[in-house]
């Protein structure tokens, strides 16, 4: 099969032809991959910051995958030849304690597609039945693969705080690229307070007033604009997909007293005073990516018509120009690969 493989760190992926994956245990599921997501952590990947993620050259990419199942090993019996699937990144036991509780992102036994087991930029998958989310039918999975991860994150990160967004509240999304336009739309989905949007491209500020934002502001208008809109008394809710030390010390200036800074893009360095979160009865919270269910309620409003993902689409062989565009900030929205 074709697959673009990371042979080496700080290298461009190379084309080539790997053997076809096979069932090989009982649970086994090979996807023919109809879309692969092309993701930040793809780059960082490259460029060697993912070993603790389980990273070692040579890998195979692609963590956010969705196709048509394949082959079956013994004992599958939720999924048939042929069927559209969303494959769940993350590999679980089933057995272990989080697990048990619902945390399948922690299984104490998980791999992870695309980081410590082969991804989907290639023509095929090994995955398990566990890892996979049904489409219904009349959905394209190349339209809605990156929901394995940018949507799932977003999807995470908005379940957390939603409750906060009552009526009279003011919440702010930080960031309204690829997992940020998921984002704006699943809080004004699951809350009910005020959204406001803050992008430093125009294009993103225009897709966010399309998606539904309250209100839409530049770059470092963070502040201003959450003090202006609260009659100076700050967002109940601030969710950062930017993640860089200003978005980090804006969002924090940004807080009314009790209100909560989630926390999603991440490269910078977020630094407060312990005296100012407590008398003001601050929360921090770190979100990383997201459970089965939350793919599964994330899928249910997608196919509802409830949340809209903005792809791009290019082939399986451009996939180095794709990382380049997305290393330039040149992609709007999700680049997705084609194979074939």
């Amino acid at each position: 099969m074709r697959a673009a493989l990371l042979a080496s760190y700080h290298s461009p992926l190379e084309l080539t032809e790997l053997p076809e994956p096979q069932p090989e245990r009982a649970g086994d599921v090979v996807v023919r991959v109809g879309g692969a997501g092309v993701c930040a952590t793809d780059l960082h990947s490259i460029d060697g910051w993912m070993e603790e993620a389980g990273v070692r050259p040579p890998r195979v990419l692609g963590h956010e995958n969705a196709g048509w199942v394949e082959a079956v090993g013994e004992g599958v019996s939720s999924v048939r030849v042929g069927d559209p699937v969303v494959v769940y990144p993350a590999y679980s036991c089933g057995l272990c304690l989080p697990c048990r509780r619902g945390d399948d992102m922690r299984c104490v036994n998980g791999r992870f597609t695309g980081l410590s087991a082969d991804g989907g930029f290639a023509e095929h998958l090994l995955t398990t039945e566990r890892s996979l989310v049904k489409l219904a039918p009349g959905i394209d999975p190349a339209d809605v693969a990156p929901h394995a991860d940018a949507g799932i994150t977003a999807y995470h990160a908005v379940r957390k705080v939603c409750h906060l967004a009552r009526p009279g509240s003011v919440s702010v999304v930080i960031g309204i690229g690829g997992l940020g336009h998921i984002g704006l739309q699943l809080l004004r989905e699951l809350g009910s307070g005020t959204v406001v949007a803050i992008d430093a491209d125009e294009r993103c500020r225009r897709l966010a007033d399309e998606l539904g934002a309250d209100h839409v502001a530049g770059a470092g208008q963070v502040v201003e604009a959450a003090r202006d809109l609260t009659g100076g008394r700050g967002a109940d809710v601030v969710i950062d997909f930017v993640g860089s030390s200003s978005t980090h010390a804006d969002s924090l200036a940004a807080l009314a007293r009790g209100g909560t800074y989630s926390v999603v893009g991440y490269g910078g360095t977020l630094s407060a005073p312990s005296i100012s979160l407590v008398a003001n009865e601050q929360s921090v919270v770190a979100n990383l990516v997201g459970t089965w269910p939350d793919l599964y309620e994330l899928l249910e409003l997608h196919s509802a018509g409830k949340v809209v993902l903005r792809t791009e689409r290019h082939h399986l062989e451009e996939v180095n120009d794709v990382l380049e565009m997305l290393r330039r900030g040149e992609v709007f929205g999700r680049a997705v690969l084609v194979p074939g």
